[in-house]
């Protein structure tokens, strides 16, 4: 029996209605689970007492400084601690700095508990692993890294993780679980940094890197393709190398690397409005009073997860230059509300339409949606901006179309 807990009532309600709330997750399956009576839902931490294992799973933002906002955990680690028994393992998925889960996540448990980790209770962290919007990835299938705060910990999560996951890959401890997520996605980051810094260098040289990076992963070794884009989005690869630069400072390391590819990265939305600007001023309008159809929301295409989207960026800087923007996302029907742009809460996706693409100045493609008719946008749009060269392979007049 997996129960799931949350302070939100109505993730809460929909789960116990049978209804997925997530998009990539089939709601028939959580209907199914609630049927067989394997799944509950609550917003009462009590149940903790009547489980053997307890997965933190909550998002540990930045705040305005770039430093870890641990402000989430702490307050789940706080509500669990009251009911937690001998024996339980307790495992932090979140993504964090090393030391989190044997330091400050132990600290909690402990004083607020009276009981040590290691002996009255099992530690762990294993980072979750997801693709979303990738209907050939399956959690089950993806080989998950473990740590434990002991070799008996360990044991006891790789017990837990086992009736599930596939392929476990223990490792020597939690800090060495945590630092192995964060390798991962500063991989990512620094790569897909140096593809924007390229893009950028050879547009100047009158190079298409979509090309370049399409021929260079015809070799069969040593070279993996990443994409260039408008900026990060999503909960981890803006975020995640941050941690490690905060936790580096306390042991006299630069992360000189790391925070170059940060520079880079929040510097490419500011590349896609000099487009923007350059697009419009080719038919002689200037930003100003030009009405802008955004396309696409999420982060990433075929999701509704608009966590840290560079469209908001976008959006943001669009507007302070006096541009009206509409949006429209197939997935995001509605903007919900966000920390770091709370102004556009509330604003509902526009149709898709001829009439809607015709009407605006300029079409922007932020986000690849394959549900988006780039047939009619290509018709239809006076100017196109693709960020993610979207339409490739299609006969497009140089005068409209622009890259960035």
């Amino acid at each position: 029996m997996v129960v799931g807990l949350d302070i939100d009532a109505n993730k809460v309600a929909a789960c116990n209605a049978g209804r997925s709330y997530i998009k990539h997750i089939d709601g028939a399956v959580v209907a199914e689970q609630i049927t067989a009576g394997n799944f509950s839902a609550s917003t009462d931490f009590a149940c903790i007492r009547e489980v053997e294992a307890v997965l933190i799973c909550v998002p540990p933002p930045l705040n305005r400084n770039r430093e870890p906002d641990l402000s989430f955990v702490i307050e789940t680690r706080r509500s669990i601690a009251p009911h937690l028994k001998k024996g339980t393992l307790v495992v932090l998925e979140s993504t964090t700095y090393p030391g989190t889960t044997d330091g400050e996540l132990r600290r909690v448990l402990e004083e607020e508990s009276g009981l040590a980790a290691g002996q009255d209770f099992h530690l762990a962290f294993s980072a979750e692993r997801e693709d979303p919007g990738n209907p050939e990835s399956h959690v089950g299938s993806i080989p998950k890294v473990v740590g434990g705060y002991t070799p008996a910990c360990l044991e006891r999560a790789k017990q837990v993780y086992g009736l599930a996951i596939k392929t476990l890959v223990p490792v020597s401890s939690c800090r060495a679980a945590e630092a192995t997520k964060l390798l991962e996605n500063i991989f990512r980051s620094v790569n897909i940094a140096l593809v924007n810094e390229l893009k950028l260098i050879y547009a100047s040289m009158g190079i298409d890197i979509w090309e370049v990076i399409e021929a260079a992963k015809t070799k069969p070794f040593g070279f993996m393709p990443f994409y260039p884009g408008p900026g990060l989005g999503g909960h981890c690869i803006p975020i995640d190398p941050f941690y490690l630069t905060w936790k580096a400072r306390e042991f006299g390391q630069n992360t000189r690397f790391i925070e170059l590819a940060g520079e880079i990265n929040t510097s490419m939305p500011e590349h896609v409005i000099s487009r923007v600007t350059e697009a419009l001023n080719s038919v002689g309008k200037p930003v100003n009073g030009s009405r802008i159809f955004l396309l696409g929301i999420a982060y990433k295409p075929d999701v509704d997860d608009e966590r840290e989207s560079p469209s908001y960026v976008l959006w943001e800087l669009l507007e302070r230059r006096g541009a009206e923007v509409i949006f429209h996302d197939p997935h995001v029907p509605i903007i919900r509300p966000t920390r770091e742009h709370p102004q556009f809460a509330g604003r509902k996706s526009a149709p898709l339409t001829p009439e809607t693409v015709g009407e605006s100045d300029l079409v922007l493609l932020a986000t690849r949606h394959r549900s988006l008719d780039y047939a009619l946008i290509a018709e239809r749009a006076r100017l196109i901006v693709d960020t993610r060269n979207a339409f490739a392979g299609m006969q497009m007049d140089e005068r409209r179309y622009f890259k960035a």
